[in-house]
């Protein structure tokens, strides 16, 4: 009976050590840190822009993890600067804190997760590390707000994707009562083409306060040598005062030299209804090139120009050497 119960034993423990060593290569790290860090070095020309030096713009550490049954995990934490010209700390927030969900042609988000307003048009413009994609350059939205999202691709040539999240985006913690809601179409009726129309409503969660919509609407060609593509974006009632209304557009193209250096030009246009924000109202430039260092490190040379609309304000002219190191 002794020998037949160790036997037996012998064969349960074997089972469980199996069970477990198939596991643990079902359940095997898949994965990956995530680094990126930009900065620049910068020069303005004349009395009225002199400002020039080193900067470190931003650093983006974290880590992503492949789980099974189409689960991932995502965390970021976003090291920058403050608003506060007068103030030279670091800041460090979380960016990005998320579960998501992926079965088939349907995907969730939810916690701190990247919006849906316009993170297309800043993959397409291709170079955030140089400048900001329109939206975000103005402040007509955040990248990434506390709530959820979900993408469903309905056909090879469309997308939708709806997101509900608290509205006052990563930096600050949620004091209003109202919320934001996305809703986005993308097409793909041709080979290389793109199109895409957002919408967006953003409750003030104030009585004395007026709602936020913002509507955007990006049309893009991109292929193995070159890529051109252009926004138009409102904002109507920004800031949630009555008539604060904005409006612009951004256009963009990036031409590939060889395997190592693009070219790229940007050209920007914000206005303002009836002038109320005219001294922040501008028309800007960018051109430059981008060379790749190796496999993690990118330089881009450029030339900035602003014309601001308030005629007092004298134009300006910069140039940056931007870095970028990541992976």
């Amino acid at each position: 009976m002794n020998k037949r119960i160790i036997f037996a034993s012998l064969i349960i423990a074997g089972v469980i050590t199996t069970a477990q060593a198939q596991d643990a290569e079902i359940e095997k790290p898949k994965g990956k840190a995530l680094i990126q860090v930009f900065g620049n070095f910068h020069t303005g020309f004349g009395k009225e822009n002199d400002d020039r030096g080193f900067e470190l713009e931003r650093s983006y550490l974290g880590y992503e993890y492949q789980l099974r049954n189409g689960f991932s995990a995502k965390a970021i934490i976003d090291i920058g600067k403050s608003n506060d010209v007068s103030d030279y700390h670091r800041i460090v927030y979380i960016k990005n804190a998320m579960v998501s969900w992926e079965q088939g042609n349907l995907t969730l988000n939810g916690g701190l997760i990247p919006t849906t307003q316009f993170n297309q048009q800043e993959r397409f413009w291709g170079y955030r590390y140089i400048m900001k994609s329109f939206q975000d350059l103005y402040n007509l939205g955040s990248s990434a707000d506390l709530g959820i999202s979900v993408a469903y691709k309905f056909a090879d040539w469309g997308a939708v994707d709806a997101m509900m999240v608290n509205g006052e985006g990563y930096k600050k913690v949620q004091i209003n009562d109202g919320l934001n809601y996305g809703l986005g179409v993308t097409l793909t009726p041709l080979r290389n083409f793109q199109f895409r129309i957002y919408t967006g409503l953003n409750e003030s969660g104030d009585k004395d306060k007026k709602d936020r919509m913002n509507v955007a609407a990006f049309v893009g060609y991109k292929c193995a040598r070159f890529a051109i593509g252009a926004e138009y974006n409102f904002m109507r009632n920004t800031a949630y005062e009555d008539g604060a209304d904005q409006y612009g557009y951004s256009v963009y193209a990036s031409v590939g030299m060889s395997e190592v250096t693009d070219l790229y030009v940007r050209t920007d246009g914000l206005y303002s209804k009836k002038d109320w924000n005219k001294t922040n109202d501008e028309r800007t430039a960018i051109f430059g090139a981008q060379f790749k260092v190796g496999k993690y490190i990118k330089i881009a040379p450029n030339f900035r120009i602003s014309w601001p609309m308030a005629h007092e304000m004298a134009n300006r002219y910069s140039a940056y050497l931007n870095f970028h190191f990541g992976f």
